[in-house]
């Protein structure tokens, strides 16, 4: 009899979670349809995981608006901006898990043939926004050129001074990590995008996460917008891959997060190096680790990147205290977020 009623409860009890989460999933929806038709964005897709599976996940609009292609979540490919950098820092922490890869070394260590400044420059503060290399100026977000290799991509700002003394300040550059993909390469020998597919993409499963290549036909790439929903302009992103220059879905940046959340792919060690933000050198937190920035909501740590491309905005955020990542991909230019993520955040965790 004790076992029956343990086993009802226990029945009951399942149900009322069911019911529960049934819930917060039906408010998420209405929630994200009425920020997509408030924005009136081309196109949307959001995946949400939490505790040990996908419970949400689902596209709004069209991926292309003349044709009406619907956003598909699973297959729909978006420029995923600055995200990139996060998924070039696992590929970083790759290298240092197998002794590879010295964050405290110098640059030329690994890219001997990058001029030296009047300061040294260690492969930490490129990758944490501390030293002094530079941002776009000018059209440079506008690039057309086709760059086919990392060091191409380097002769845009190699050449120039340092913004500042190395870790006095922070200033976020993704010309950075451009430098950053070739110490990738000359810590692991190989060319950076293989050493991307081989080493970090292929394991995690994210089979439709690729370099946007503009000379090649991409399947399920979406169609890109401006902020009045006309057409973008064409541009061409081989200039920066790791720091903006990968396309994907919303269930690849999924499968990415759970790759991070326990130790089996980088071990605790390496993650929090990565993760943990760094300091200038008058103590202030930048906020920022090597590729991950930290934010805080209601108490809660959370850690990713958000993405501004041409015609493609995109946030992914986790929180591995409650097992929580929520990732979402817009096909147009400046989206504004208004904190949906953490609106989302709260409808689940919010007790």
């Amino acid at each position: 009899m004790k076992f029956i009623l343990l086993t009802l409860f226990s029945l009951l009890s399942s149900s009322i979670l069911a019911q529960d989460i049934s819930e917060k999933i039906e408010k998420t929806d209405s929630l994200v349809t009425a920020y997509f038709e408030s924005k009136n964005h081309p196109g949307m897709a959001i995946s949400i995981y939490l505790g040990d599976g996908m419970i949400f996940s689902k596209g709004y609009g069209y991926a292309d608006v003349k044709e009406q292609t619907p956003v598909n979540p699973p297959t729909s490919r978006f420029r995923i901006g600055s995200v990139s950098k996060t998924l070039t820092s696992v590929g970083m922490g790759v290298l240092m898990q197998e002794g590879k890869l010295d964050p405290d070394e110098i640059i030329q260590t690994y890219v001997p043939h990058f001029p030296e400044k009047e300061y040294p420059i260690t492969v930490r503060q490129v990758a944490g926004h501390i030293a002094g290399i530079r941002h776009y100026i000018g059209s440079e977000f506008m690039s057309r050129k086709l760059y086919r290799t990392v060091d191409e991509g380097l002769t845009i700002f190699q050449d120039d001074p340092l913004l500042f003394e190395p870790g006095t300040q922070y200033s976020y550059s993704s010309y950075g990590w451009n430098l950053i993909s070739a110490v990738v390469e000359g810590a692991s020998g190989e060319n950076f995008l293989p050493f991307m597919k081989e080493e970090v993409f292929d394991p995690l499963g994210m089979n439709n996460t690729v370099p946007e290549w503009s000379n090649q036909d991409i399947p399920n790439l979406v169609s890109f917008y401006e902020q009045d929903n006309s057409k973008a302009d064409f541009v061409d992103n081989s200039y920066k891959w790791a720091g903006g220059g990968f396309v994907g879905t919303t269930e690849d940046l999924i499968r990415f997060g759970v790759g991070m959340m326990d130790y089996e792919f980088l071990n605790e060690e390496v993650q929090e190096e990565l993760m943990f933000p760094l300091e200038t050198s008058d103590g202030n937190s930048t906020n920022y680790g090597m590729g991950w920035s930290l934010m805080q909501h209601n108490g809660e740590y959370w850690t990713g990147h958000s993405g501004g491309s041409v015609g493609g905005s995109t946030m992914f955020l986790m929180n591995k205290k409650h097992k929580m990542i929520i990732v979402y991909t817009i096909n147009r230019s400046s989206a504004g977020f208004e904190n949906l993520h953490f609106k989302i955040a709260d409808i689940f965790l919010d007790d």
